[in-house]
């Protein structure tokens, strides 16, 4: 979404995490996605870092400049979604992937997280304000994974604000837009221009 608001023309690869491309390993050895690599070969393999990269070079909707708070205190949330409440969040939604995990522990855990988020969007649309900034787009994905992963659990009457926040960013057109399936990319497959 960084990459669309702010009009960096990229290639795409399309990537099944299960068969990996051996190009793909050699620029980055983490083996996880993003992977964007720049003409000038330096490479950023972290999502808040190809966000940054991104909205540094045209930010439209100042992402980076919230209407409440600074730009650190959104590097903090989003470091506190991406360490702890992702640590809750894969324990819970893979739950085969971990020894002697307790699944409701977990969904307990990450939930705190979330009320956190619901008490700051009481009075306010964004995370940081009337307007969205990264810190939203960083983190909704996050929580759309744990709302589907928790069904039920996951509702109005637990999250009054966070819920419509969600849902607001997942039916967007905006978040729609860039949501298209691409095939899966090959060796020597075309690779198509994002955002078309």
């Amino acid at each position: 979404m960084a990459i669309a608001v702010a009009d960096q023309k990229v290639l795409l690869r399309e990537v099944v995490l299960r068969d990996k491309p051996a190009s793909m390993l050699e620029v980055s050895g983490k083996g996880t996605v993003p992977v964007l690599v720049l003409q000038d070969g330096m490479i950023i393999d972290e999502s808040l870092d190809v966000m940054t990269w991104a909205l540094q070079r045209h930010d439209p909707e100042e992402w980076l400049r919230p209407e409440v708070g600074t730009f650190t205190d959104m590097q903090s949330l989003i470091a506190e979604c991406d360490g702890p409440f992702k640590h809750h969040l894969d324990r819970f939604k893979y739950t085969t992937r971990y020894e002697d995990v307790d699944p409701d522990v977990h969904r307990t855990e990450a939930g705190k997280f979330l009320s956190g988020l619901d008490r700051r969007l009481a009075g306010s649309k964004y995370l940081y304000g009337g307007k969205r900034s990264v810190a939203d787009i960083a983190i909704f994905p996050f929580v759309r994974q744990f709302a589907g992963a928790a069904g039920s659990w996951f509702c109005n009457d637990k999250f009054p604000n966070l819920t419509p926040w969600l849902e607001g960013h997942v039916t967007s057109d905006f978040f729609k837009s860039i949501m298209k399936k691409y095939p899966q990319w090959q060796q020597g497959d075309v690779e198509p221009v994002f955002p078309e």
